[in-house]
């Protein structure tokens, strides 16, 4: 009797070791076999991140940057940018000043001229703000094309004065002829097919870098 539960035990501890090792191990059981816990190891799903980078940023990688090559430039950028700034610091410091002229006048310190005088300078101050970021916005600063001559990269301003790129395909674009300028005319417009968004350049003004490049895109020159 005691030999036979020695044996049976003995069989046990072995069958139970022989399990953990396989448990471990990794092994294919038997597919008779029930399956146990822990013994499966359920694969879980690969996750790639892909990182784009945006059409509009204002700065680009070097490598980006190699990518394209400029065919449009416009010297008076610059001074653009300068006078975009110019007037969103006047309008901010006109519209700060508008309160403590109201406070003067509850107070009884400034007059009902100069209350109005001020509110009629900051109401112009903004409508001017307005009226020069719209047209500032629309003027174009620099053009690059990429290596394969298909996407059109466009610099410009945007409402604070800062540098803004799109990212437009050249069959998108329409030539000089298609949007209906002369040639000769100093400002062109730069118009797409899909959008009635419209941005301006100039020759004359401008400077034409690559002039195979922009033929590309706007056709022949004259």
């Amino acid at each position: 009797m005691m030999v036979s539960v020695i044996r049976c035990r003995t069989t046990y501890l072995v069958l139970r070791r022989s399990c953990f090792h396989w448990a471990r191990s990794g092994d294919r059981l038997h597919p008779d076999w029930p399956v146990q816990l822990g013994s499966v190891r359920p694969s879980l799903p690969v996750v790639t991140a892909v990182v784009k980078c945006s059409s509009s940023s204002s700065s680009c990688s070097p490598v980006e940057e190699e990518e394209f090559s400029m065919i449009y430039s416009q010297p008076h950028m610059r001074l653009l940018r300068a006078v975009s700034r110019l007037k969103l610091l006047q309008t901010s410091v006109t519209v700060l000043l508008l309160p403590p002229v109201f406070l003067l006048h509850l107070q009884g310190s400034a007059s009902l001229f100069l209350l109005g005088y001020s509110t009629a300078v900051a109401l112009f101050a903004g409508a001017m703000l307005y009226t020069a970021s719209h047209f500032l916005r629309r003027v174009v600063g620099a053009m690059y094309l990429d290596r394969s001559q298909s996407t059109l990269k466009v610099s410009h301003l945007d409402f604070w004065g800062r540098r803004c790129d799109l990212h437009l395909a050249v069959e998108d674009v329409m030539t000089v002829g298609d949007t209906g300028d002369s040639q000769e005319e100093a400002i062109l417009r730069l118009r797409r097919y899909s959008s009635s968004e419209t941005l301006y350049f100039s020759t004359r003004l401008g400077r034409v870098v690559d002039r195979p490049g922009f033929q590309k895109v706007f056709g022949t020159l004259s």
